[in-house]
């Protein structure tokens, strides 16, 4: 059996990187495939700006010639930048049911990151939160996101073969939508914007929405910036990832509240779920895929939810109430019968109180790990020794 690592150093190559995942799950009911050409920009340096702020390498793996597993090594200067961690992070990580091809994969993104002055590794990550995060431990039977990828049981064991251990969980929700908005949400609401002196901006379009797109990213810096592996987000990614997640947006799915001064205070994202169109059209946009991401769109009975976000000013005063019965009614309009809240770390109690309010079930667990890769956490601690 001969193992060979590749550093991937061409268009093809990048090609071979990103199909490789769909091919590998082609046949799995659960798993749903990226669009090949967001992977193709996303993992470009000639369009991803994340490339400015991170050392990027990927890496192939051939098993006896055969293409047999990937991995990403990224070295954030951000994240180094505002939590003081030498950490490098793993992403985009996919591999056959072959340890030896695992551990080949993990030994040449530790070396690298050594040698790059790293002292630890972690992960799944990837640029920004706005990439996948972590590794499916529990839920494999259960339909995946567009954000959060599927993979199969083993990935698990691999990592904690090749010396990781647990540094962060995220759970997931399936929440079933009521039959109408409740009454005390109703008056909780109109009350925080009584006092508040608050307004719900309808959007009709997402022509309307975009001036409204960097305030709501400045809230997403301000209120995530202190959670695991946040990255702050530049100008530059704000544009990007609007360009990307733009085709799926549904406008009248989102909830933007302003103060007084027409400045974004609260917002929520969601969209349909298109899961079961990105397993139609194979990862394929183009030719026909936007007519069945669009008619997803139409006709749907899930909804994903993304984003909650409150200013860090007036948290704790009754705004999720006012996001919730703004969104309620149009959810319900709509036709959808149920939601996924993708990920929440396990610890946010405040968050994942919020479903008590819903029938709801934890149906998944996501998790990354950490790996010190030498001795002294630091050269500069060694020198205080």
């Amino acid at each position: 059996m001969a193992i060979e690592i590749v550093e991937v150093s061409s268009e093809k190559q990048l090609k071979e990187f990103i199909r490789f995942q769909i091919t590998l799950y082609e046949n799995c009911p659960r798993f749903v495939p990226p669009i090949i050409r967001d992977e193709f920009i996303t993992l470009s340096k000639n369009h991803n700006p994340s490339f400015e702020v991170c050392d990027t390498k990927l890496w192939l793996a051939y098993k006896d010639g055969v293409l047999s597993g990937r991995i990403a090594g990224i070295i954030h200067k951000s994240y180094i930048e505002k939590w003081g961690n030498r950490y490098a992070r793993f992403g985009w990580f996919d591999v056959i049911d072959d340890e030896n091809v695992s551990n080949a994969l993990f030994t040449t993104v530790e070396n690298w990151a050594v040698e790059n002055g790293m002292e630890a590794l972690h992960g799944p990550l990837g640029f920004t939160d706005f990439d996948p995060e972590g590794i499916l431990i529990d839920g494999f039977e259960e339909l995946a996101t567009i954000t959060e990828r599927y993979n199969h049981s083993y990935y698990q064991n691999f990592i904690e073969l090749a010396g990781f251990h647990k540094d962060a969980d995220w759970v997931e929700y399936e929440v079933i939508a009521p039959k109408s908005i409740p009454e005390k949400v109703k008056r909780v609401a109109q009350k925080v914007l009584d006092r508040y002196h608050l307004k719900v901006v309808k959007i009709n379009s997402v022509r309307e929405l975009l001036p409204y797109s960097k305030g709501i990213f400045r809230i997403i810096n301000d209120i995530y910036g202190l959670m695991y592996g946040f990255t702050p987000i530049t100008e530059k990614q704000i544009e990007f990832y609007i360009g990307k997640y733009i085709k799926y947006l549904t406008p009248d799915l989102i909830s933007i509240i302003t103060n007084s001064d027409n400045q974004v205070v609260a917002f929520g994202i969601t969209m349909p779920s298109y899961s079961k169109a990105l397993q139609k059209i194979g990862g394929k946009y183009y030719p026909f895929g936007q007519c069945t991401i669009n008619k997803a769109k139409k006709s749907n009975d899930t909804l994903d939810m993304y984003f909650i976000g409150v200013h860090p000013e007036y948290q704790n005063k009754g705004l999720v109430a006012v996001i919730f019965n703004d969104m309620l009614g149009r959810v319900l309009n709509k036709g959808f019968v149920k939601a996924e809240t993708n990920i929440e770390f396990e610890s946010n109690d405040k968050v994942r109180s919020l479903w008590d309010f819903f029938e709801h079930r934890q149906h998944k667990r996501r998790r990354s790990y950490f790996k010190y890769l030498v001795q002294k956490s630091r050269s500069e601690d060694a020198k205080l020794i």
